[in-house]
């Protein structure tokens, strides 16, 4: 069965999980790792990662998306607001519906990705406030993200 990792990385953190997949999955059968590309659409099943833009994948995966057929696809993703397994949920969610008829979606994986320090500074004039606070510490606990530890529970979700 012929792969594809199809990746867009704004600042990284997606690039690193498709390079821990790359070097995980057999190196044979892959036939594409990249940007999105039309040369990834003749793998069987597609390793597909984008970082989250508003609640959702990056443009560029969001026209990647609909140009799947019939093949099967494990979604992986990165976002700064991490920590919650609901707002992940509802992120792939929103990428799913992105996806045409007859795709099968064979698994997924979110976890937190650092953020450019200009969020940081942008935070800090903010006027000061319980929710500046919470903004502060997560962008402060992501820094270190994707971790060994996300990329572990990658590769777990993707043998699952």
């Amino acid at each position: 069965m012929s792969y594809a990792i199809v990746y867009s990385s704004r600042t990284g953190n997606t690039a690193r999980l498709a390079k821990a997949l790359q070097e995980f999955l057999p190196e044979q059968e892959c036939v594409y790792v990249g940007p999105p590309d039309p040369k990834a659409l003749s793998a069987d099943t597609l390793y597909v990662g984008f970082w989250t833009d508003k609640g959702t994948c990056d443009a560029g995966t969001a026209g990647f998306l609909p140009d799947l057929r019939e093949q099967s696809v494990f979604l992986f993703g990165t976002a700064g607001f991490g920590g919650d397994d609901a707002y992940f949920a509802r992120i792939l969610d929103r990428v799913k519906k992105l996806l045409p008829a007859g795709v099968t979606v064979r698994g997924t994986f979110m976890c937190q990705g650092k953020m450019p320090q200009t969020v940081r500074m942008r935070y800090e004039v903010m006027a000061d406030s319980p929710q500046r606070t919470a903004m502060l510490e997560n962008f402060d606990r992501a820094l270190h993200h994707p971790d060994e530890e996300d990329i572990t529970q990658l590769l777990a979700a993707v043998t699952a």
